[in-house]
């Protein structure tokens, strides 16, 4: 079987080296250089489900770690609280993508027309992310803004672990993670569009250099949202078919557990839509509690069984998560 593999990263990069490795014939293209590829994220994630993740492709995750949390200090504007964590780390997320397609058959700068996919291979993968930009595009969809700079400081950092401000009704929030040393990420993402305000101001409070400024959207909509999944040859994985946990923006893991899914399905994609689905249903009960809250309509009368089905699935993974899950954090971000 000949697989394309569009678009080289989380998913993208893992997918070309784990189908690789189990004999597939494999192509990758990304529209990026490779002399100047960016992977624009906070970079963020769960170092207990990175090892054993990357253990399938032969990769120490250990090797691309930047910063690894002891605490996370949620701010809801009002009021603070101190998050104890369990792996949440920030890695070289860039290095990582670029190594795990080295020595393989990748083409970077190259933005693969689906015409000449369809011709060439029996299946094409797309992991394009956001753009979506193979499969058709979903009946609902929904992307955040966002705005980040990777900053340094040379005279004392804001902070010395992660930090995370709510804004009012869960429009988004702005977040600070660490790279090391005297880096940090500085980014926000706003429904209401205000992140680059939001950024600009911690910015000029605290300090530091402006080293690399970026923008880019992140899809909340969940994958029974983001549908069609499979489209004749075309197949979504990752964000392109909404594996991002709606509350916190973070798509790493879920579409690594989706490339997985992939992979254990390649025969069979119906059975693949169907995983994908069940495995993913949860994002659909967060995304459905965050519109209730931006619209002013959450109640915790009203609601509670489906704010416990949110609170339950994250405190039953906290490992996943990489965070101390507790129910007073819960009732801190509902104020906000």
């Amino acid at each position: 079987m000949k697989i394309a593999v569009v678009g080289l990263g989380v998913a993208g990069s893992y997918l070309v080296r784990r189908l690789s490795m189990l004999g597939y014939e494999v192509r990758g293209f990304e529209r990026q250089p490779l002399e100047s590829f960016k992977a624009i994220c906070a970079w963020g994630t769960s170092r207990n489900a990175m090892k054993q993740l990357l253990r399938n492709v032969d990769f120490d995750f250990d090797d691309f770690l930047l910063h690894l949390g002891g605490k996370l200090t949620l701010d809801n504007g009002a009021r603070t609280s101190d998050i104890p964590l369990k792996g949440l780390c920030t890695y070289d997320k860039a290095s990582l993508e670029v190594e795990l397609a080295r020595g393989l058959d990748v083409a970077y700068g190259s933005p693969a027309e689906l015409e000449y996919l369809l011709k060439r291979f029996d299946l094409v993968v797309d992991a394009t992310g956001v753009t979506r930009a193979l499969l058709p595009r979903p009946s609902s969809d929904e992307v955040v803004p966002c705005f980040e700079y990777r900053m340094r400081y040379l005279n004392g950092k804001p902070y010395d672990d992660f930090y995370v401000r709510i804004f009012s009704r869960w429009t988004g929030y702005l977040w600070y993670f660490p790279l090391g040393e005297d880096e940090a990420y500085l980014g926000a993402g706003d429904m209401q569009s205000n992140q680059v305000r939001e950024v600009n101001s911690f910015s000029k409070r605290h300090g530091g250099e402006v080293v690399v400024k970026v923008g880019k959207a992140v899809r909340i909509t969940p994958p029974e949202l983001s549908q069609p999944i499979v489209s004749g040859k075309v197949v979504g994985v990752g964000e392109s078919v909404g594996t991002v946990y709606p509350m916190l923006g973070e798509g790493i893991v879920p579409s690594l557990e989706c490339a997985e899914l992939f992979v254990e399905n390649i025969d069979d994609l119906d059975s693949y839509v169907q995983k994908v689905l069940e495995r993913f249903k949860p994002f659909a009960d967060v995304y459905r509690m965050v519109k209730l809250r931006q619209r002013g309509e959450l109640s915790l009368l009203k609601h509670m069984p489906l704010l416990m089905r949110c609170y339950r699935y994250m405190k039953e993974r906290e490992d996943r998560f990489g965070m101390t899950i507790r129910y007073s954090d819960l009732q801190l971000i509902l104020e906000a």
